[in-house]
């Protein structure tokens, strides 16, 4: 029986802008308070911060702006300009904050502190890029202080804002701009009319669903399989995995649509593998908020650029690394008891 391991990366990131205003709501006559400058922090502050805004980001689901002819979509004309000169930080945060202060349409909205947030040295799906980070803390919470005086204590208690936790939180990553951009999602309140005023009205996005995106994470919930699942504490040898992943990436860069049975058959093969697969499958598309179709036309621009995430690349202590392209049958592993070794066995035609 498999085993289904999971694991979750943290990218690191960096803050080099960072700008904070107080948005309002404007139907219950709240105002809009715009900063004089820019942020500035010191060390310890910076990773406080980096730790509250990043770390609620556990889900790999992706968004992209959405927009149309009539209608552009004004917060991703601000990031883009962002992204061609993060200078520009401060002064743009002020547009930002604008226009979530005159999105704030409905009574139920809640005021919040809004951060803008620039970061430089992102790593999201293993490609290294800056990205925009917009978070708004809505809810406070009491702490208690104690200051002691020699054998006196005195309590106090202060309202500020739980760093453990993060209200509405983006995160746009400067790839894939020709889609509307990588972003990423926070929203702990989400109630329908928060969820609607932050997600639609405000950012304007919706979850990646085109053939790029399903061929993507297709190949990414392949890679995952064999890591997680398909491994050595299952009894899997590596040349086994190297060529699992090899039938992935042929499959995909062969074949025009993509079929879950056909896939299946073809790639995976044995019964038990399958029925692991299929569960994997589902605690993938379930973590992060995924939807796996059974169908879909594939990406080829998707399956070159994922291919090299693919290792094919066999390992030997210090010595030796074998590239495996393709035939598993042509390698055989052995045991060589006068030496007390590990061996492989590779066949061949022609020596190049």
């Amino acid at each position: 029986m498999f085993k289904i391991l999971l694991m979750f990366i943290y990218n690191e990131a960096e803050i080099q802008h960072i700008a904070l205003h107080k948005v309002g709501n404007k139907m219950q006559e709240g105002e809009l308070h715009l900063a004089e400058n820019k942020l500035v922090l010191n060390d310890d502050l910076k990773s406080i911060l980096q730790h509250w805004f990043l770390g609620a980001f556990k889900s790999e689901a992706h968004y992209n702006f959405q927009k149309s002819e009539d209608l552009p979509n004004y917060l991703q004309q601000i990031i883009v300009e962002l992204f061609d000169n993060n200078e520009l930080t401060f002064e743009k945060s002020k547009d930002i904050a604008e226009y979530l202060f005159q999105q704030t349409n409905h009574s139920k909205i809640k005021s919040g502190d809004l951060f803008v947030v620039y970061f430089t040295n992102c790593v999201v799906d293993d490609e290294l890029c800056d990205a925009v980070g917009i978070f708004k803390a809505e809810n406070k919470d009491t702490f208690l202080k104690i200051y002691p005086d020699n054998k006196v204590f005195t309590v106090d208690a202060e309202e500020g804002i739980n760093i453990n936790k993060l209200d509405k939180g983006v995160l746009i990553f400067n790839t894939e701009a020709e889609f509307g951009y990588k972003i990423s999602l926070v929203d702990n309140i989400n109630k329908t009319v928060e969820a609607q005023y932050w997600r639609q009205e405000f950012l304007n996005v919706a979850q990646r669903n085109d053939e790029f995106y399903q061929t993507q994470s297709y190949l990414d919930m392949c890679k995952g399989f064999v890591n997680q699942v398909y491994n050595s504490e299952n009894n899997i040898e590596r040349t086994e995995q190297i060529d699992m992943l090899n039938k992935t990436a042929n499959y995909f860069e062969e074949t025009d649509n993509f079929d879950i049975d056909g896939f299946q058959n073809d790639v995976i093969g044995e019964p038990e593998v399958i029925t692991a697969f299929k569960d994997y499958k589902q605690l993938y598309s379930e973590e992060n908020d995924i939807p796996l179709e059974k169908e879909f036309k594939i990406s080829q621009q998707a399956a070159k650029k994922y291919k090299n995430k693919f290792k094919s690349v066999l390992k030997l202590d210090k010595n030796f690394h074998i590239y495996i392209h393709g035939d598993r049958k042509r390698i055989e592993k052995g045991f060589d008891e006068a030496k007390s070794l590990n061996y492989y066995k590779v066949f061949y035609e022609d020596e190049q």
